[in-house]
């Protein structure tokens, strides 16, 4: 399966899966079952009005088996979401290498600006200054 992992992380993923199908498979056949119960085709010794309360109990601890078998489901796609967040240190390097480069690209053009208006400043300074020391009105 997945040979180049190390063995906590196979064991891991092995029992993501198995919480997978036990989850899915749990779901099919509570569905299954209420399906079985609302044909209504029982024949049983019980009383009528006896049966149908007892079918309509079953449904709704089937139906709740449903929806436990859905919030586990969803706790697992949380997990494994947690799981790749913590874990993909390749793309998170990858984010943090485009991000370096984006902010050195960033740096170098406001050096270059810098450079360019400390260049500006400095040869009106000269102006200035020649024109200050060469004024009569000093």
């Amino acid at each position: 399966m997945h040979r180049n992992l190390p063995q906590n992380k196979e064991a891991l993923l092995k029992s993501y899966t198995t919480r997978l199908k036990e989850d899915v498979k749990s779901m099919l056949e509570n569905f299954e079952e209420i399906i079985k119960l609302a044909k209504g085709e029982n024949d049983s010794q019980l009383n009528r009005m006896t049966q149908i309360e007892q079918d309509t109990y079953e449904m709704q601890v089937r139906a709740a088996n449903i929806v436990r078998a859905g919030e586990s489901l969803m706790k697992l796609v949380s997990d494994i979401k947690q799981y790749l967040i913590l874990n993909d240190f390749p793309s998170v390097n990858e984010a943090i290498t485009q991000n370096s480069k984006l902010f050195r690209t960033k740096q170098q053009e406001c050096d270059q600006k810098l450079m360019s208006l400390r260049d500006d400043i400095a040869a009106d300074l000269y102006d200035l200054e020649d024109e200050y020391f060469t004024s009569i009105y000093k």
